[in-house]
This record gives structure tokens, C-alpha cells and sequence, in this order.
């Protein structure tokens, strides 16, 4: 199997296609980088940015550069000597213009009859057998349907006509009563659907790739690439959505030739991937959380408790109570059609005495039962003790309810049912919309621990536990990715470095965020810190920026205002509190000056974390652009044009001999990120293992340092400062020294060092991160690229 040593992932859009992306090759190789990583490149819903919603498997899209556009890019990245992973989505496709989808097309003309029926994940029991589409203003829109080119036509919306359910001067509501599909007002989403979604988007239908011949005909085109050479490994896009995620990756592997796998799978804490999974590893959000909570003050806990608690006029929030309140909110609003459709799916006659289970306590035992889940699902029998703690937790929480649960855990359990199989397709949905989507914008004393794949509830990690996962990490899953920005990632790695500072500065934080409020208040304190802790982060950013990141937040927060029935009064003073960044002279002033007092400590951090995270096992990747200073909010802001030439021409400048006049610096990033790529990709055999180093002296604590040295051979080693402002206040480095094991060379300053015992304070005088490389390698590998 070929495997990357590093990975760089590119967003294809109409706007970059595939063609830009092999332009951007000689750059990417001059980086480091040795694979390309493209987002969805499959023709997806016209106008589409992300790629997400595929309306035709079978095709490369031509709005991202066709076929022809792949065969370039995969042509450029041979000649260079590189990989490419393509990110795909099985678990869904898109269904917004039904006429782009002709798998959905014919679903909606022929119903039950249409080769496509099994490729749906359709309810044909609930709703008289028709496919309920909630696109209607309200269903007193049926008034407004037409028939147009023999079509029936909702404003813009085209749906087909079944064969013989239309002659001429039929009223189109009578020919839409013939139709396989029925068109229903957008509310009735959250409870009435028979068909599968991703999570509650009404525009993306679930594919049932467990089907043999549907799973052949979806991976038709993706099997071509390889097959020609085209592509090297897949990224999976949710593969918890699917109803067999490891027979999928089973089917995957055999289909691809044995190619490298990623699943973008959610570990929560001391979770591990099923040994079954044929599959290299995850997509990084774990390694994302680790690497965080190193730069994360675990001595601000109490103090930032104590101010959410204030924020909220009491308790700071119980995470646990939170989340199961967050997850019941989904279960029983926009993901109650799933809840509803498992109840459908209970046998009858369920309970003592064939009573059976009344439908709305089977809904409510069913959803209690996945609000006490602290996994996104199941792989049965993998997790049989989560389902069962589960259930012991719902009946613990809801004594009411504890004889339903006790009714429903043994069909939960059973692997081979419907029942046990939608169960888990269902648990994933719930935490990622009540957790993610929801939780993660009210749970808001530190905006770091929020992040995709973590648990808020850890603080921090000291270097000790650090290097204990990295070790696990090295032995279990050294080909899995570490990342630190993804395209959906809530903040980006410099935004959230800067906002990890914050923990070392909690008194300050607090008397600006009381300030803040006294000059543009908002009556949602949680909301409010949230809110100019992302400002201090990522500032300096447009007004445009931050007004769509302050309302995203709130709605999804659903506190004070949500995306079904928004607070037009709350949402009024949230962005007059962004405004007054821009208008109010005291707010700027303050915001300004708070983030001068961040900033250069924000930058150790970033630099810390991004050398770190390329060093430490696994394969790294680096999100397009984030070389440079990247302060991005939620998506889509963390989609922005990247200015690759930019960026080449600094680059360019570095190997010049120039160097960064500060650690601060865009250039800084750059040359952190491209000495770390190369050295991975030029002297692999320097990263094969995985040892910590300990420094001695008062300011010991403050070093992260690991070698990834085998046995005895020497391996390049990293040295990184964490809480950098604790540290100048304790005096500095003082005479804290650690060892190294052999003479060695900064590949960042090309200052030499040991062997034997060596100042920090020396090693650490330009920057506060530093790659040294045994002195033997760096002379190999000058003559290498002499």
C-alpha cells in the first residue's frame, strides 16, 4: 500500500478548480507537501462550494474541472512525485434541484418501481407510500403548483410527472395527488418524513450503499481512478451515517486495490476505532484536541468556572446535563422524524403480555436512550457495554421511563434487526447536531475546548499525558492524519491559539468582557463571551466576517434566537455589539487593545502547536493557506480564496536566505511549516519512534520536547514553548536545560547545539519553537538537494 507522509488539502469549487490545483503543485512540492488532498470532486449541485451534495456519482464535475481536470492534476502530482487522496461522500447525495439528481429524479417519477428505489432509504410504510418532500411555504401552497414542459413546477422547483398522471387541463393539484412524491409545507420536516437525511438537511437524501449494486454504481467513477492510476487514498466523508461502516470499508478496500483509508470519524475520550475497520485511521479531530489542551493554562479553570457561572447568573453549566438537554432538544425537534421512524420499526406486540409499546413513550424512551450516549453510535457488537450504559443512564435519568428501556434494550442489542441498524445511523445525527451544532456555542468559558472532536470537559493536558498518547498514538495508528484546521472546524489553529492565551489571562479577559457589555450589552452573557472571545481571536476581520459568525453562533446556539423562528429584537443588538467593533471608538479601543496583549503570545502558541502537530505521529496535513497567519471563524469563513502566490513568493524569499524579523510574522508560519514538510518527506527514516524529553530547571513545565528516534538511533527533535506569558512572568528560561542525545542543528536557524546538556534559553533565543536534526543529517541532506 502507498501511504503519505504529509498532506495538503485543497478546496475544488467552480471558483478552484482541479486545473488550479495542479498549478499550485510546484508550490505544494516546494513546500513539502507529499500528497494532494482534494475535497468532494463529484458532480454536485450546481452553485455548490463544498462539494458535499453529489447529484451524480458517475461524473467528475465539469464546474471543478471534469475529468480532464483530474487527469491533470493527478499528472502533476506524479511528475512531482506525489500522492493524491480525494475526499468522497457515501453516505448521502444532494436532492435540492431534483432534475440534477437523476437517481433522485427517477425515485420521485417512478416511486417504488424505479431502479433507484433501493439505492433510498425510504420509508414506503408512513405517508401512503409517497415520498413526502418539504419544500412548501405551508401546504396551502398546493394553490400555487403549475404544470410547465411536463413538469410540475413549484416557483422555481421541478419535480417529474409519473407516466400517465397528466393530460392536458388537469388542475395541478389533482396531478399532484397521482404523483410518487407529495409535496408538504417546510415545517412538517421535523416530524413527518419517511425518507433518511444527513442529520436534519432536507436537501441531502441518505444512499443505501450497504446494497451491493447500489454501492457498485456509486463507486463506479471512484474506482476508475484508481483502476487508472488517478488517485492514491480516499477520505471518507461520515462514515457513520452508513448502516455497515465496516463492511463499507471492507468493500472499499477490495474495490480500490488496497488503498489508503480515512474515515472522518469522532472519537470521544478513550474511545477507540473498531479493530475491524479496514481503514488507516481518522481525519485528525483527536489529534486536534490533544495537541490544543497543551497550550491551555490548567491553573484558569476555577477562576473562568466562576465567571460562566456569573455569565449566567449562578452555576457555571453542568457540560453532562447540557448536552443531554441539547441532544433531547434534536431528538425531539428537527431529528424527531428519525426518532418517530425507529418507533415504526419496534415489533408488535413488544412488552409484557403483547401490550406493546405506545408510540409517543417508545419515542420518548428511544431518545432518552440517545441522549445518555456519550459515543456518537454503536458498530454492534462493538459497544454492546456503551448501549447498555446507555440505557442504564436514560432509565437512571427518567425512572418514568425505566420499564420502556428495559423493553427496548435487548432489540437494541440484536445486530441483525432494522430496528438495531437505524438506531445507530440515528445516535451519530443526534450528537453531532445536539453536541457540535449546538452545545459547542453554548458551552462557552474557553472557545478552545469547543472545537470538533473534543470534550470541553478536559481543560487541559500536560506534557506528561501529552506524550503518553502520542507513544499510544505512534504504536496503534502511526498512518492516521493529524490536523489542526479542517474546513469544518468552528475556529481555526491561529484563532484558537490566541484564544488559549486567555487562560493566562483570566483577570484581564474578565474586566474586558465586563467593560464590552457595559458598552454594547447583550442579554446572553454565555453568548457574549462566546462572541468577543472569536472578535479577539480573529481580529482584525471585516464587519461582513463577523456579523455572519455572530448570527451563525446564536441561532445555533438556539438560545435566544434559532434558525426556525429567528428573534428579530435579539439578533438586533447582536449586531449592533459587532457593529460597535467598527463605530463605537471605546469598544474598538478595547477590543484593540486587548488583542495587543494577546497577540504575541497567540503567535508562540500557533507556532507551537503547528510544529508539534508535523512532527508528532501520524500524517500530518496542513489546511489550504494555514502556512501562513490564518484566523478563520466557522465555515464558511474558513472557505476564503487562498493567495497562493503570495505565498510562493515568501517562500521562495526563505530559501533565498531571508528570515523572518519576528516570530510574529506571516513568514515565521511559513518557515515552521515548510522545514517540518520537508524533513518529514526528505529524512523519513528520522521519524520512525517516539520518545519525550524532559527538561530540568524552574521553568521546566514550560517545555514540550519529544524525539522520534527508534531505539537508539538519533531522530529529529522538537522542542516547543507552552504558556508563554506564565513563562516570561516566572523570569524565563532561566538556566532550565535539557539533553541532547547526539550534536545536532535548528533546521529553523541552522544554529548548532550539544551533544549533552543545553540551555533552553539558547535554543529558544529566536524563536520559540525549534526542529533540530542530527548534525550527520543535515549535512546528508544538504548534499542531497545540492
Amino acid at each position: 500500500m502507498k501511504t503519505p507522509i504529509s498532506t495538503y488539502r485543497l478546496q475544488i469549487r467552480p471558483s478552484f478548480t482541479l486545473q488550479d490545483a495542479a498549478a499550485t503543485v510546484p508550490y505544494l512540492k516546494s513546500l513539502g507537501v507529499d500528497w494532494i488532498y482534494l475535497s468532494p470532486i463529484l458532480t454536485a449541485e450546481k452553485g455548490s462550494d463544498h462539494g458535499y451534495d453529489v447529484t451524480d456519482p458517475s461524473t467528475v464535475d465539469s464546474d471543478r474541472g471534469g475529468p480532464e481536470g483530474l487527469e491533470a492534476v493527478s499528472r502533476a502530482a506524479r511528475d512531482a512525485g506525489m500522492g493524491v487522496l480525494v475526499d468522497i461522500v457515501p453516505n448521502h447525495v444532494g436532492v435540492a434541484s431534483p432534475y440534477q439528481n437523476p437517481w433522485w429524479w427517477s425515485l420521485l417519477k417512478e416511486g417504488k418501481q424505479s431502479r433507484y428505489a433501493e439505492a433510498f432509504d425510504v420509508d414506503w410504510d408512513f405517508a401512503g407510500g409517497r415520498i413526502r418532500l418539504p419544500v412548501l411555504g405551508s401546504d396551502d401552497d398546493l394553490d400555487k403548483l403549475e404544470i410547465r414542459d411536463g413538469e410540475l413546477r413549484y416557483y422555481d422547483h421541478r419535480f417529474p410527472l409519473a407516466d400517465g398522471s397528466y393530460t392536458e387541463g388537469d388542475d395541478p393539484r389533482e396531478v399532484h395527488a397521482r404523483q410518487n412524491y407529495e409535496l408538504v409545507g417546510w415545517r412538517r420536516a421535523d416530524n413527518e418524513l419517511n425518507y433518511r437525511r444527513f442529520f436534519a438537511v432536507n436537501t441531502l437524501a441518505g444512499v443505501r450503499v450497504e446494497v451491493p449494486r447500489v454501492f457498485g454504481e456509486a463507486h463506479e467513477e471512484v474506482v476508475r481512478w484508481f483502476r487508472e492510476g488517478l488517485a492514491d487514498g480516499l477520505r471518507i466523508d461520515h462514515p457513520d451515517g452508513l448502516a455497515d461502516p465496516e463492511g463499507y470499508l471492507r468493500r472499499l478496500r477490495g474495490a480500490t486495490g488496497g488503498s489508503y483509508l480515512l474515515i472522518e470519524k469522532i472519537l470521544e475520550p478513550g474511545e477507540e476505532l473498531p479493530a475491524s475497520f479496514e481503514c488507516e485511521g481518522t481525519t485528525g479531530y483527536d489529534a486536534l484536541a490533544d495537541v490544543d489542551r497543551l497550550f491551555v493554562d490548567p491553573e484558569a479553570q476555577q477562576a473562568l468556572d466562576q465567571l460562566d457561572g456569573r455569565l449566567r447568573g449562578g452555576e457555571p453549566a453542568d457540560y453532562a446535563e447540557m448536552i443531554r438537554g441539547t441532544k433531547r432538544r434534536i431528538t425531539d425537534g428537527i431529528l424527531h422524524s428519525e426518532i418517530l421512524r425507529l418507533t415504526r420499526l419496534i415489533p408488535a406486540g413488544t412488552g409484557p403480555a403483547g401490550t406493546g409499546l405506545d408510540g409517543e413513550l417508545a419515542a420518548d424512551a428511544l431518545s432518552e436512550i440517545i441522549a445518555a450516549f456519550p459515543v456518537y453510535r454503536t458498530y454492534l457488537p462493538h459497544g454492546e457495554e456503551v448501549l447498555k450504559e446507555a440505557c442504564a443512564l436514560a432509565a437512571s435519568n427518567r425512572p418514568d421511563l425505566a420499564p420502556a428501556v428495559d423493553l427496548l434494550q435487548p432489540l437494541l442489542l440484536d445486530a441483525g434487526s432494522l430496528l438495531a441498524q437505524r438506531f445507530q445511523q440515528t445516535s451519530g445525527m443526534v450528537m453531532a447536531k445536539g453536541v457540535e451544532d449546538t452545545a459547542f456555542f453554548r458551552y462557552t468559558r474557553l472557545g478552545t475546548l469547543t472545537e470538533v472532536g473534543a470534550d470541553p470537559t478536559e481543560f487541559a493536558v500536560d506534557p506528561s499525558e501529552f506524550h503518553h498518547r502520542m507513544m499510544r498514538r505512534q504504536a496503534e495508528l502511526p498512518l492516521s492524519m493529524t490536523t489542526l484546521s479542517t474546513h469544518d472546524t468552528k475556529r481555526s489553529e491561529d484563532t484558537r491559539a490566541r484564544i488559549s492565551v486567555i487562560s493566562e489571562f483570566v483577570a484581564e479577559w474578565d474586566k474586558v468582557l465586563t467593560r464590552l457589555q457595559e458598552l454594547a450589552p447583550l442579554p446572553d452573557g454565555p453568548l457574549a463571551s462566546l462572541l468577543w472571545q472569536a472578535i479577539a481571536g480573529a481580529w482584525p476581520a471585516s464587519r461582513e466576517r463577523l456579523q455572519q459568525y455572530a448570527t451563525k453562533a446564536a441561532r445555533e446556539a438556539g438560545n435566544s434566537t434559532d434558525w426556525l423562528d429567528p428573534n428579530e429584537a435579539f439578533e438586533q443588538k447582536l449586531a449592533a455589539a459587532v457593529d460597535s467593533c467598527f463605530d463605537n471608538p471605546e469598544v474598538r479601543a478595547e477590543l484593540k487593545s486587548f488583542v495587543a496583549l494577546l497577540e504575541p503570545y497567540g503567535a508562540a502558541n500557533a507556532l507551537s502547536a503547528k510544529l508539534v502537530q508535523l512532527t508528532m505521529p501520524g500524517v500530518p496535513d496542513v489546511y489550504q493557506g494555514t502556512e501562513f497567519w490564518d484566523r478563520s471563524l466557522t465555515d464558511p469563513d474558513n472557505r476564503r480564496p487562498v493567495d497562493f502566490a503570495a505565498r510562493q513568493k515568501a517562500l521562495a524569499d526563505l530559501d533565498g536566505g531571508e528570515r523572518p524579523a519576528s516570530y510574529r510574522d506571516d513568514t515565521a508560519k511559513l518557515l515552521v511549516t515548510s522545514r517540518a514538510l520537508r524533513l518529514r518527506r526528505d529524512r523519513p527514516e528520522l521519524f520512525t519512534g517516539y520518545t519525550a524529553i524532559a527538561a530540568t530547571g524552574p521553568a521546566a513545565a514550560h517545555l514540550v520536547g519529544f524525539s522520534r528516534r527508534t531505539g537508539e538511533s538519533p531522530g529529529a527533535v522538537t522542542l516547543a514553548t507552552r504558556l508563554p506569558r506564565r513563562l516570561e512572568q516566572s523570569g524565563g528560561w532561566q538556566d532550565t536545560s535539557v539533553t541532547l542525545p547526539a550534536a545536532m542543528t535548528d533546521e529553523l536557524t541552522g544554529s548548532s547545539f550539544g551533544p549533552g546538556p543545553v540551555a533552553v534559553a539558547d535554543v529558544l533565543a529566536r524563536y520559540p519553537v525549534a526542529l533540530l536534526v542530527p548534525t550527520t543529517a543535515t549535512s546528508q541532506r544538504t548534499e542531497n538537494h545540492g
